[in-house]
């Protein structure tokens, strides 16, 4: 079970992400933290667990109003060890290139910006490629051809239930299934409503690549040794 720990950037400052409506996120206010400055909660991540892996949503760059490419540059230069999977809106072909070949980490492709499955059919061999299939509600976000052709699924794929992120609903057992049987082998990791250890537990269980969180790991739900201990398993 990987467990990737989520900084939701917007304005510089990492916030806190409810359920998809990120026009009301504001500055995360943190236990672990003493500001909402991305280098601080990364380091304060990193002192619960030595995570491996950084999910990084750019929301201006997704909403097209800037982007946080200095803060992403920032986390860089002070975790080179660290991997940083990052959606910033990226939906042509030219751009997701160009941004592979600065060697920023890997790119999340997310459904909500694609306007068809070309970019992904031309780029889903690359194995720095991830996939975010995005839902609000019951609503798939995106070109329905995205989702109906696998052939244009890399082998990493996320399921973004945005209406459950920050909720402690729990996963979306039903979908993450469904894209699991529908995927042909390739890894799923879920994405929102992720409480706790047993959730990623049952999670395992059901053949689920990893997670990605963040509240349970800001409210102590999820702790260090509960990630070390399913490692271990």
């Amino acid at each position: 079970m990987q467990v990737i720990p989520v900084l939701d950037l917007k304005g510089g400052l990492v916030v806190h992400a409810r359920m998809g409506a990120r026009e009301q996120y504001r500055p995360i206010r943190t236990p672990l933290s003493p500001t909402s400055n991305p280098t601080d909660v990364a380091r304060s991540l990193l002192s619960v667990y030595p995570f491996s892996i950084f999910y990084i949503a750019d929301l201006d760059a997704i909403a097209g109003s800037g982007n946080n490419d200095a803060a992403l540059a920032e986390l860089r230069a002070k975790f080179p060890h660290s991997t940083f999977w990052v959606d910033n809106g990226i939906a042509d072909r030219a751009s997701a290139e160009q941004w592979l070949d600065a060697d920023l980490g890997h790119l999340v492709l997310g459904s909500e910006t694609q306007r068809d499955e070309s970019v992904l059919l031309k780029l889903c061999k690359d194995d720095r490629i991830v996939l975010s299939l995005d839902y609000r509600g019951d609503d798939f976000v995106g070109p329905g051809a995205l989702l109906s052709n696998v052939d244009a699924w890399p082998s990493r794929v996320i399921t973004m239930t945005l209406a459950r992120v920050g909720s402690g609903m729990g996963p979306d057992w039903g979908r993450l299934e469904a894209i699991k049987n529908a995927g042909r082998g390739r890894r799923v990791y879920a994405a929102g409503g992720v409480r706790d250890a047993d959730d990623l537990s049952a999670l395992t269980e059901r053949g689920i690549a990893g997670a990605l969180v963040a509240s349970c790991l800001h409210n102590g739900t999820l702790a260090g040794a509960h990630i070390a201990r399913l490692q271990t398993a």
